[in-house]
């Protein structure tokens, strides 16, 4: 029987073709033995010959099978006639000869049959085929043992079955085995000869047992035909020499038509159909995919199962399962058993496809995957290979890694522009040094506020102040009470403690009342013209709360203007602890000097005051001297006398202000004479300072004095828009100063657009003119952006 049309591993794709081949080509296919029809179970309607098929025992012989010779060979044509219709259309040819075989095959079984009539009374005579088909008649016992071959071993295996169950000696190999066509060592076509060949012995055996074991009719040996339905085998016992004699003529001649037919036809590799050897009815089991042993590994690295292939198409229907081996009784026909109604079911090993537990490798490397993905091997790597791999891997990233550093660098902002001076940085007045006329006693120094120092002398030590630090009070009073354009301040009610002040010896007092009010103006001009202490004692508890209190803050607002040399230990600088240096009290002047309303007090020769009788004079006579504006006298016998003044001079149409102070003038023997030997000193040098203070223009109109760094090394000159002029002396060394006037440098402009100023001094002596563009600021270009780094 076939595989249910199922398809066999390393089965060729043109399966039609061989088939059609086959049909035509096959030598000895109608030279078959007629009596094999009777072997073969009815064709289905529609069969498909395969390449290969699994052999299936027939079915023991019955009494229905045993039929008057004309029913066989009736039978037989039909069966090779239906076996031809399903096998394809043949030849003529073959048809021809197939008839004439059969003819003769005919012909031999009747002259069997007649030599058995004449030989009826007598013993038959073993011989020939005959004789050797006795000692085979356990053959089908020994077929029935075997049972159905397993259909996943080989076909060679499957048709060597029957040969090796034969016991006795048997006869060389037939003549259709002899007869086959080379195939070009095609081992399933010669297995499947052979297997016919072994199907016709089988055939004669049982006719040779069955007359052999027929019973005896009388006892004078002869026998009586047997009834109708019997097999004309079991009517026949003594034949077995007719037999072998005809079966003998009947394979000579098959032979030499098929050496015939084999000499005519080129050999040509054909699939065959295998013959069914008369075995006991098995199950017919779906084909799967051979398993070979897998030798045993040590520590295999990655396991996996073998998955078979799926059949194309579903598996044939099973048959029921082979019967257990019996040896049938010598005397008894074997009977063949039915089919069992339920057929089993397969196990779950031959129709379930096993699944793959395989791990998954680890990936390839990129070369080695492009190689399998293409079925192209890598190349062998050499040194040059090597570079040019690494060439091709590394030049698209640096170029990436370019192209975004060029992105960056022409996306990120532009580094802040600057305004550098290029001119030169300082300028020497002419003239030579300053000569000042400095006092030979104590201390003092002098400056051009804004400008400069003018020069020091003397020690540059703390000394007593005096009366002078009754200028630290006005500070104090006007910070934290300031009084604006003709504003006079709140009104102080003059206290007890300062109304009983008002007549004290050995100090300078203002004769107020208790009771009276003052506005904080008038107690000012009281404090700076008559220096009274305790119109001074008086704004201290009014403004801190205590004189203590009021100490302090004097001692903070010394700290804050930088008098790092100076101690504040009472609001009047009656007390001789109270000490600072010259230097220190011009920082206090500078200071002080910003509010008009202190200016306009110390400017003022005398004062009056109501509730105050007369004319109070200004002990600084000073101030009567053409451009001398105060700022306030002192005087004790600690101390000697002291003079810090303010003087102003005309430059260039505007005024400027000279700060000076004398402290420790003691070359005298009184103590007012003292205090009239600084007024004097420190008039000389407001004199000299007025002549020598000049201008002189430092930059010129149109000159270059710096230029604008863009911060990529790109430069654009400024230039002056007017002259600047410096206020100096003979000697005075001035420094300029190249600013963006408080706005931000652009990166582009126009030339003539004002980007800056330059500027000499500080303060009120500061003087500066604007700065242009030479010609047009423009961006840094491209390549600039590009090779930037920072």
């Amino acid at each position: 029987m076939t595989h249910g049309g199922g398809t066999v591993a390393g089965e060729s794709p043109d399966k039609a073709e061989q088939q059609e081949s086959s049909k035509e080509t096959t030598p000895g296919g109608g030279g078959r033995d007629p009596r094999l029809s009777v072997l073969r179970e009815p064709a289905s309607p529609v069969q498909v010959d395969q390449p290969t098929a699994v052999f299936r025992t027939l079915a023991p012989r019955t009494p229905e099978d045993d039929a008057p010779a004309e029913s066989v060979d009736a039978e037989g044509s039909g069966d090779v006639e239906e076996s031809a219709d399903v096998e394809g259309p043949a030849d003529s040819a073959d048809s021809a000869e197939a008839g004439d075989e059969g003819d003769r095959l005919r012909a031999a079984v009747a002259a069997w049959v007649a030599t058995g009539d004449e030989d009826e009374g007598g013993e038959p005579e073993k011989s020939g085929a005959g004789a050797a088909a006795t000692p085979a008649t356990d053959a089908p016992e020994a077929d029935d043992a075997d049972g159905t071959a397993a259909e996943g071993d080989d076909a060679g295996e499957a048709a060597e079955a029957p040969q090796d169950a034969v016991s006795g000696p048997t006869e060389p190999e037939s003549s259709v085995t002899d007869t086959a066509p080379a195939s070009g060592g095609d081992d399933e076509t010669e297995d499947e000869t052979d297997d016919e060949t072994d199907a016709v012995d089988d055939l004669d055996r049982d006719a040779a047992k069955v007359s052999d074991e027929a019973p005896a009719s009388g006892g004078d040996g002869s026998s009586e035909p047997a009834p109708p339905g019997e097999s004309w085998f079991a009517r026949k016992p003594g034949t077995e020499k007719a037999e072998a004699e005809a079966e003998a003529e009947a394979e000579a001649e098959a032979e030499a038509e098929t050496d015939e037919q084999a000499a005519d036809a080129d050999p040509v590799d054909q699939p065959t159909t295998m013959f069914k050897a008369v075995r006991p009815p098995v199950v017919d089991q779906p084909t799967t995919a051979l398993k070979l042993p897998v030798p045993p590994e040590p520590a295999p690295a990655r396991p996996s199962t073998f998955v078979p292939l799926r059949a194309e198409t579903p598996a044939p229907a099973p048959k029921a399962p082979a019967a257990p081996r019996t040896t049938p009784a010598p005397a008894e026909a074997p009977v063949a058993p039915k089919a069992s109604a339920s057929a089993p079911v397969p196990p779950p090993s031959l129709t379930e496809a096993e699944r793959t537990r395989q791990q998954p490798m680890p990936p390839l490397p990129p070369l080695d995957l492009l190689a399998e993905l293409t079925n192209t091997p890598p190349p062998p790597p050499t040194p040059l290979r090597t570079t040019m791999r690494r060439v091709r891997i590394w030049t698209p990233l640096v170029i990436l890694l370019l192209i975004v550093f060029a992105v960056v660098q022409f996306v990120r902002p532009l580094p802040n522009a600057t305004l550098t001076l290029s001119a030169a940085p300082t300028f020497t007045f002419e003239g030579g040094e300053l000569q000042m006329p400095w006092p030979t006693e104590g201390q003092g120094a002098a400056e051009v506020e804004g400008v400069g120092s003018l020069g020091t002398y003397g020690a540059q030590k703390p000394a007593p102040l005096a009366s002078v630090a009754k200028t630290m009070t006005a500070y104090v009073i006007l910070r934290d009470h300031t009084i604006k354009g003709s504003d006079k301040g709140p009104e102080i009610e003059i206290d007890k403690k300062a109304a009983d002040e008002a007549g004290a010896q050995f100090e300078s007092t203002a004769a107020v009342k208790e009771g009276q009010k003052y506005t904080e103006k008038e107690l000012l001009q009281l404090l700076m013209i008559p220096s009274a202490n305790n119109v001074a004692r008086l704004l201290a508890r009014w403004d801190a709360g205590s004189e203590a209190a009021f100490v302090e803050k004097m001692n903070a607002a010394a700290k804050d203007l930088g008098m790092t040399q100076s101690t504040y230990t009472d609001p009047s600088g009656l007390e001789s602890t109270t000490v600072s240096t010259p230097q220190d009290q011009l920082k206090l002047a500078k200071a002080v000097m910003q509010y008009d309303v202190f200016r306009e007090i110390v400017n003022m020769p005398n004062l009056t005051v109501d509730g105050i009788p007369g004319q109070i004079e200004n002990n600084n006579n000073i101030v009567l001297e053409p451009g001398v504006s105060g700022i306030k006298t002192g005087s004790s016998t600690p101390a000697g006398g002291n003079l810090l003044w303010s003087a102003n001079t005309v430059i260039d149409g505007k005024q400027r202000r000279i700060l000076g102070i004398v402290m420790g003038a003691k070359d005298a023997k009184l103590l007012h004479e003292k205090l009239q030997l600084s007024i004097d000193y420190s008039l000389k040098l407001i004199q000299q300072a007025q002549k020598d203070v000049t201008s002189a223009a430092v930059v010129r109109k149109g000159q270059v004095v710096g230029y604008i760094d863009d911060g990529l090394g790109g430069r654009t000159p400024v230039v002056a828009d007017k002259e600047l002029k410096a206020v100096g002396w003979p000697g005075l060394k001035v420094d300029l100063e190249l600013t963006d006037a408080g706005k931000a440098v652009p990166h582009t402009g126009k030339a003539g657009d004002v980007v800056g100023q330059v500027s000499i001094g500080t303060g009120t002596g500061k003087v500066s003119a604007p700065v242009s563009l030479q010609k047009d600021l423009l961006e840094p270009g491209f390549d600039k952006k590009l090779t930037r780094l920072g």
